[in-house]
């Protein structure tokens, strides 16, 4: 190599081989082409079995660990889901008992105040079918005999056939 920095005619580059020829890019080399195309096979085919052994076996654990973690959750959920669902369905059957239970109290209210009524109205009636029993037995025996009877008479008479 040359020294001096100013003269370029004695100068050699550092590509260069020795004797002023320049060695060819390697990959490049007519010689080495056949023995680089295999060894480049070679390579290829190493790094397509290692991709399809390690990798894809690695991918295809992790995509069975995902499903599995899924169809764990999916199953968690639906479990979820059925307990508010029940949990739902107790408080909305609580609350329609509860309300059963309230308008069958007011039904019950209802139902004891129209009793009442009912044997209030059918005491004031059976009293006035005797009253107009009476009257009744007084006018038709006064007319068939002619006779106006006794009031005591006629009410024993009345009672005697409302006893039965």
């Amino acid at each position: 190599m040359a020294e001096s920095h100013g003269d370029t005619k004695g100068a050699i580059a550092h590509t260069e081989a020795e004797g002023g020829h320049k060695a060819p890019f390697p990959p490049f080399q007519k010689d080495t082409f056949a023995s680089q195309l295999v060894s480049l096979l070679i390579a290829f085919v190493a790094l397509y079995l290692i991709v399809s052994r390690i990798a894809a076996q690695k991918l295809k654990d992790e995509s069975d660990a995902a499903l599995k973690a899924y169809e764990n959750e999916l199953a968690s959920a639906r479990s979820r889901a059925q307990a508010i669902g029940a949990e739902t369905r107790e408080k909305l059957n609580a609350a329609s008992e509860a309300e059963r239970k309230t308008l069958e109290e007011r039904l019950s209210v209802k139902l004891a105040e129209a009793e009442k009524t009912i044997a209030s109205t059918r005491e004031a009636a059976m009293s006035n079918v005797r009253g107009i029993a009476a009257d009744a037995a007084t006018a038709i025996v006064q007319r068939l005999a002619g006779v106006k009877p006794d009031r005591k008479s006629v009410n024993k008479a009345v009672d005697a056939s409302l006893k039965g």
